[in-house]
């Protein structure tokens, strides 16, 4: 019996893997939690039950927790988190029109509102496709 219910369970993983909506998963974890109990539990409407109990437990309790663990995961990504924020030296003048970066020995165009010399620091508050946006920064 905990054969059939632990190949239910990896059936829900694998549609989890299709269709990302953390719906899936709930289920595979009830799967698995029932698989563990019908080795003890011989009944099976006491194991339905147990699933139906669980799954909507963990629907309502662990898929809020798991939406918001992928939110913040997708904000830490791409350039915000390698680039927003940090410090890079100007290579040369930057303006609103002109203007080169170095950070992470990589050079950037950037553009600022107000003039930046060379050799001074910036701060780097967006992007706008390959070109960096910045501001001075004060050492």
């Amino acid at each position: 019996m905990w054969e059939i219910i632990l190949g239910i369970g990896i059936i829900f993983l694998i549609l989890e893997m299709f269709t990302p909506a953390l719906f899936f998963i709930n289920f595979a974890l009830s799967c698995f939690v029932c698989a563990i109990l019908s080795v003890y539990i011989k009944n099976i409407p006491v194991l339905i039950i147990t699933f139906a109990l669980l799954s909507i437990a963990l629907l309502y309790l662990i898929r809020p927790f798991f939406i918001k663990m992928r939110k913040e995961n997708k904000e830490k990504t791409g350039m915000e988190a390698k680039y927003i924020g940090k410090i890079a030296k100007v290579i040369e003048k930057i303006d609103s029109e002109n203007g080169v970066i170095s950070i992470y020995d990589e050079r950037w165009q950037a553009r600022s509102d107000e003039v930046i010399e060379a050799g001074q620091n910036a701060e780097i508050i967006g992007y706008d496709s390959l070109i960096m946006k910045v501001k001075k920064h004060e050492n």
